[in-house]
């Protein structure tokens, strides 16, 4: 299984054609700078250097050990790739071509080096390997200056190749290529000259020299120079028309002939004067008409990520322009209004008429039937290179009449429709158009405003590209407010465009042809009532996205039917589905849909709410029973579901574990919801539905975030002692684990005293138990027995033998710490025998960890290693890697004690990767002193803090 690795665009790795998850942006810089340097080692400092340049996180380099890690595990499947630890730093091993960047530079390299006939597919090879900008998306000074030089390089190599293809003839098909090189670098004498060979080559000799005298004149406005003498020599060649510049013969590259036409219509609207991107688009559409060129095609651009604004005609209309040499016989051109914000959508026989009138058509030979009209059109393209652009079609059955049938033609269509049909019946090739990236929506504003302006208030400039969420179509009204008051500070109007209820407004320039409310009214008019009414309650949604069963109980609607709507809505392109199953929308339209809701009832806007937050926090409920069983604390008595909500119940621990992984962040914002909508029983109850997913993946900020709010809700409800006792609780674990010992008894003595006045045994118990473990860290042990003690006599008032074992456990624990094993043994034994008659295998885990400490502690080090690895494996079934890093770092030290060096290293090893990952860096920190320790003589340490 070969990895393949992508730095000439996106950073990427793909294995067998199958992108390979590397994480996320920054995570893939780490894997760019090692790619760069491949196979040769690059220190730590450098690498945090170039991945964060002056800005580097709190705690780098644990944060740099864990990309590392995560970086390890993702690749580990390619056994020809390692990522390595060396004295000088990192490195990582594989094969260099590999990697498209040097895979470009070797056959450009062996391009130079060979004939012509060789070298073009060699450097056509090495050309193709360029999917856009490098690292795109990183904007980083180390980054950035690489991405210049990698520039350089590639325009070095086009050029290269377009002096190889001016020698075999090729000037026809080169010349719109050159033209666009020209005007982007039009200092570079050597372009210039390629261009205006070409120029003459193709019978254009005054626009060759034309092209001269604007290069010398902007040579010595610039430069203060005049052409070099190669360039002037070819200009005088071209004055007098020496034969020695004819062209080689050039191969045939037609695809069709016919009669030439009475009339060449060029109905192309103009260009779009500022164009930013979309390398990758046009280069798709580029292999799509050559692909075609032997039977034509038709390419469709359709947007995601938002209705309408996305930039699909000035995609078609930019790629148009560059290609029309490469459409002799002529272009036609419509506008379908298939969603247009004042009119109805372009009657077909009007469409026809026009084309029919554009290509020379006599009237009197024009036939009244509209069908006949058709079969005219038809043939007068018939055998005719032309380009054909059908923009902003409704669907399908509005373009299909328009197709040719000669395959010398091409179609382009736009449309913010996927037009599945069309794909599947004449084989059109779909093209999504996506939003900007932060980069190219600042290079958008300083086209638009000019770089000094942009360059002046950059916080400003990145509020405004952040509040367009990348729609091209909001970032040029911005610009266009912006220029229309140059007075103003670009600060004025990002202020304006914070407040997220009036930014529509902000966006509002008084043209119905460029104003976001009327681009989105435009495709909602276009939906089903049904769908239209799933849209607006979608707006009401909080979290990046939604799962297809919380949208079914927002709707109050069957599984299968919302299904139906969402695809519906996704055809549209008001919503997308990036992970199957999971649905959102662009930040802008969210903004417009709830905009809708506002106008709706309070009744049915709070009964949909209502759904949601219900559907989010009973499936949590059902979720968290298969984590941690029926025995977590303080567990609610949930109120039934709201009408119309369906939860879902996950099949076991497994499945319950990818729910809360998939909705965690919409939990997260649920809860806020919760407590903004006054709703504060829920937002405590979800918080409790999150503490096992918390702790067992240690989510600590989340952990400590849910409990805050919940506290906050629990305050603000009144005289509800039992929920503000939860939440100090809770609140003083996720102090503790975070190190703030101090604070973490300030909140579980408030916790206490409250369960104590609502006489709440069970409460107390709870506390107590936490209270030992807060001591035990804070280095105390006989204070945390005291703790534990009473924790366990309060526990043997209760009718919960589960909770029992898990005290008697705490006890034993503690007992072992003071170094009293036989104890120890006594109250862990006692636990295990618990939990094997009345409760879970998974409950037992800590307990044989515990076990395997004392046995380890005791010399007893075979039966230390056969707990522990029966301990390991009910944490991994579990999923709880914060409890299965600590086993394998106190499996690790019994290794160590018996003269197994390399399974202590092994062990340690893995447990520093989930430490990191995890961010643990207390407990990375001693594992690395073990690990740099590891060949000089140990004495067993005591067991890192954890839990019993």
């Amino acid at each position: 299984m070969v990895l393949e690795f992508g730095l000439l665009g996106t950073i990427e790795a793909r294995r067998e054609g199958h992108a390979v998850d590397v994480g996320h942006l920054r995570q893939r810089c780490v894997l760019a700078v090692l790619l760069l340097e491949v196979n040769r080692e690059v220190a730590a400092d450098a690498l945090v250097h170039r991945v964060w340049g002056d800005r580097p996180p709190q705690r780098v380099k644990g944060t740099l050990y864990g990309y590392l890690s995560r970086l390890r595990q993702a690749l580990a499947k390619g056994p020809e790739v390692a990522i390595s630890r060396r004295p000088g730093g990192y490195v990582l091993e594989t094969k260099p071509l590999s990697v498209d960047l040097h895979l470009f530079r070797d056959l450009v390299a062996r391009a130079r080096a060979a004939d012509d006939t060789q070298a073009a597919p060699l450097m056509r090879q090495a050309l193709g390997l360029w999917r856009g900008e490098p690292f795109a998306a990183v904007d980083v000074p180390w980054f950035h200056e690489v991405r210049q030089a990698l520039e350089r390089e590639r325009l070095a190599a086009e050029v290269d190749y377009a002096d190889l293809r001016l020698r075999t003839g090729r000037h026809s098909e080169l010349l719109p290529e050159l033209t666009v090189l020209a005007d982007e670098h039009p200092l570079d004498e050597r372009l210039a000259g390629q261009l205006m060979l070409a120029l003459y080559r193709c019978g254009r000799t005054a626009d060759a020299l034309t092209r001269y005298q604007d290069t010398r004149r902007r040579l010595a406005e610039g430069l203060g120079t005049d052409p070099a003498p190669a360039l002037q020599h070819l200009h005088q060649q071209i004055l007098t028309a020496d034969p020695a510049l004819a062209p080689a013969p050039a191969p045939r590259t037609t695809v069709g002939s016919g009669p030439a036409p009475a009339t060449e219509p060029r109905q192309l609207p103009a260009p779009p004067p500022t164009f930013i991107g979309r390398t990758r688009e046009l280069e798709y559409l580029d292999a799509a008409l050559d692909a075609s060129a032997d039977r034509g095609g038709t390419v469709v651009i359709s947007a995601i990520g938002g209705a309408g604004g996305v930039g699909k005609t000035w995609l078609a209309l930019r790629w148009a322009h560059r290609h029309q040499k490469r459409f002799p016989d002529g272009q036609l051109y419509t506008n379908l209004r298939g969603f247009d914000a004042a009119e109805q959508p372009m009657p077909l026989p009007t469409v026809v008429r026009g084309f029919l009138d554009a290509l020379g058509a006599a009237p009197e030979r024009i036939p009244e039937d509209l069908d006949a009209q058709t079969a005219l059109y038809r043939s007068l393209v018939a055998g005719r290179r032309m380009l054909i652009v059908l923009d902003n079609a409704r669907d399908a059955d509005q373009v299909r009449p328009l197709l040719p049938g000669s395959p010398s033609c091409t179609v382009l269509v736009t449309s913010r429709s996927r037009l599945t049909a069309l794909v599947a019946t004449h084989g059109a090739r779909p093209l999504s158009l996506d939003v900007f990236g932060p980069d190219d929506a600042r290079h958008l504003l300083a086209g638009q405003l000019g770089a000094p302006r942009v360059a002046a208030e950059p916080e400003a400039v990145d509020a405004l590209v952040e509040h367009c969420a990348g729609l091209p179509l909001a970032l040029g009204i911005v610009a266009a407010r912006a220029a229309a008051h140059p007075e103003s500070t670009l600060a004025v109007l990002a202020e304006e465009l914070s407040r997220a209820t009036e930014r529509l407004d902000a966006l509002d320039i008084g043209d119905l042809t460029a104003n976001l409310r009327a681009v989105f009214a435009a495709s909602h008019r276009a939906l089903t009532p049904s769908a239209g009414n799933l849209f607006v309650l979608l707006g009401l949604a909080p979290g990046p996205d939604i799962s297809l069963p919380a949208a079914a109980s927002l709707a109050a609607l069957a599984p299968a039917r919302a299904r139906a709507l969402l695809a519906e809505l996704v055809a549209a392109h008001l919503v997308r589905q990036d992970t199957p199953g999971r649905y959102r929308m662009h930040d802008l339209v969210r903004l417009y849909a709830a905009e809708l809701a506002r106008s709706r009832p309070d009744r049915d806007i709070e009964t949909a709410l209502s759904r949601l937050i219900d559907f989010h926090l009973h499936t949590a409920f059902a979720a968290n029973r298969l984590l941690d069983g029926p025995h977590t604390p303080f567990e609610p008595q949930l109120e039934p579901p709201a009408p119309g909500c369906a939860p879902v119940r996950p099949a076991d621990a497994a499945d319950a574990l990818r729910w809360f992984d998939a909705e965690h962040e919409c939990l997260l914002a649920v809860q806020s919801l919760a407590l903004a909508t006054g709703r504060h029983p829920q937002v405590w109850q979800l918080a409790w539905t999150l503490i096992s997913y918390h702790q067992g993946g240690y989510h600590l900020p989340e952990y400590r975030t849910v409990w805050r709010t919940a506290l906050t809700a629990a305050e603000q409800h009144g005289n509800a002692p039992v929920p503000r006792a939860l939440a100090h609780w809770r609140l003083g674990h996720a102090r503790a684990l975070a190190g703030e010992h101090r604070e973490a008894l300030e909140h579980l003595g408030l916790a206490l005293t409250l369960a104590e006045r609502a006489d709440d045994t069970a409460g107390q118990a709870h506390i107590c138990r936490t209270l030992g473990r807060v001591w035990e860290q804070y280095g105390d042990d006989e204070r945390a027995l005291e703790h534990a003690l009473r924790a366990l006599s309060l526990y043997q008032r209760l009718d919960n033998l589960i909770w029992q074992a898990n005290q008697l456990n705490a006890v034993g624990w503690m007992h072992a710490k003071l170094g009293r094993h036989p104890q120890a043994r006594t109250y862990c034994e006692q636990a295990l025998r618990l939990y094997r008659r009345h409760g879970r295998p998974a409950d037992a885990a800590s307990t044989l960890d515990s076990l395997g400490y004392i046995a380890h502690h005791t010399g007893r080090h075979a039966q230390a290693l056969d707990y522990y690895q029966q301990a390991l494996v009910l944490f991994r079934e579990h999923s709880d890697s914060a409890s299965e890093a600590d086993t394998l770092a106190n499996m690790a030290e019994t290794h160590q004690a018996m003269s197994r060096p390399a399974l202590a290293r092994e062990a340690w090893q893995r447990a520093l990767d989930l430490y990191d990952a995890q961010r643990r860096d207390t407990a990375a920190h001693h594992v690395r002193r073990r690990l740099d320790a590891l060949t000089t003589p140990v004495v067993p340490e005591s067991r890192l803090p954890g839990r019993p």
